[in-house]
């Protein structure tokens, strides 16, 4: 019966209903396929480079995140405009402050927010590292964990058991590469006059590089009171850039480290740096979290022979401040390709809300 229906004509009244049914359909049988292709997709953390070292490849203030949240007002989202014109198209980023800067000419590369103050997280372990320097303290005297610097406020896992004795560089070295909280501590704590002195030489060398609009209230960023801009850390990074110390210690990817009689592996916190598969030559780098702050970046960067000032901050999603940098990258790469001209670089304009 069917077979026979279909090998003769069908008559036109019954071609018009079928259209008619089938176009009253449509939005529905077509709703499910269009959300798929619409919808978010879910970040999975990076995987470790080994898995004995699988717990330090993450930041040490990850476990930061049991903490509930305090209720801040963010920016909005805006396009970033970037020295690329029409023909290759505008760059939209998704951190909630951005700013890239040629380091040789000063020009923006790309803006978003850069003026907003807020949590910088484990970025302050940057600073810690410059005033540790600065002060000349001998990198090959032995420093302790204490009880002091265990995080009493949010928990935040440490491999580095109360106790432990490192000499003062590799204290440096794990603060910067794997963002070692309790090793950032010790660093204020064993500073003339103690993590009150040392606090206080961090502001002050925040107002010596022009940082109006930082502030410093802890040695490893787990203090929300530890704040900043986009536009003031990029003179923490070419402050800290003229450090070949703190170049080699944050972009070091991983090293072995002797704790209490044991030989233990910790990995770089920034994923950019412990991929075998990278192509980024990064110089210098911090990475940051905390509830407040989001995830955070900070890097020193060549890319198609400009040295960049790269600042990622409050990035919703493990992926999305690496998301940003790849961005930003691939766009000066496109501008390179097609040879447009540069467009003068403005603030954007506010498109909707954060996404």
């Amino acid at each position: 019966m069917i077979a026979s229906f279909f090998r003769r004509p069908a008559p036109r009244s019954v071609i018009l209903g079928l259209v008619v049914t089938l176009g009253g359909l449509a939005p529905t049988a077509f709703a499910p396929a269009q959300a798929a292709a619409s919808g978010s997709t879910v970040e999975r953390p990076a995987t470790a480079v080994r898995p004995a070292a699988r717990k330090a490849a993450a930041p040490a203030t990850r476990n930061a995140a049991k903490a509930k949240p305090a209720p801040r007002k963010r920016g909005k989202a805006t396009r970033a405009i970037s020295p690329v014109d029409a023909a290759v198209g505008d760059l939209t980023l998704r951190s909630n402050s951005v700013l890239v800067v040629d380091q040789d000419s000063g020009e923006p590369v790309a803006l978003k927010n850069p003026d907003e103050v807020m949590p910088i997280a484990s970025l302050t372990k940057l600073m810690t590292g410059l005033v540790v320097l600065d002060a000349g303290l001998p990198l090959d005297e032995v420093l302790e964990i204490g009880p002091e610097d265990v995080d009493t406020d949010r928990h935040t896992h440490s491999r580095l058991a109360v106790g432990t004795e490192l000499r003062r560089d590799e204290m440096l070295l794990l603060a910067l590469m794997s963002s070692e909280n309790r090793a950032a501590k010790s660093l204020g704590r064993h500073f003339p006059g103690g993590r009150t002195a040392f606090i206080a030489a961090m502001n002050e060398k925040a107002r010596a590089l022009g940082m109006t609009h930082t502030r410093f209230a802890d040695t490893a960023g787990l203090s929300n009171g530890s704040q900043s801009t986009a536009r003031d850390l990029q003179h923490l990074i070419r402050a800290a850039h003229a450090k070949p110390l703190l170049r080699a210690y944050s972009t070091q990817p991983e090293a072995d480290v002797r704790v209490k009689g044991r030989m233990l592996t910790f990995v770089n916190s920034n994923r950019l740096v412990r991929s075998t598969s990278s192509d980024w030559k990064i110089d210098l780098q911090k990475t940051g979290f905390t509830n407040e702050a989001g995830r955070c970046l900070i890097m020193h960067a060549t890319v198609l022979g400009r040295r960049l000032l790269m600042v990622f901050l409050d990035s919703n999603g493990t992926m999305t401040r690496y998301a940003d940098a790849a961005r930003v990258r691939r766009q000066l790469e496109l501008q390179a390709r097609v040879g447009s001209k540069p467009v003068k670089t403005q603030e954007a304009a506010v498109i909707g809300a954060a996404s």
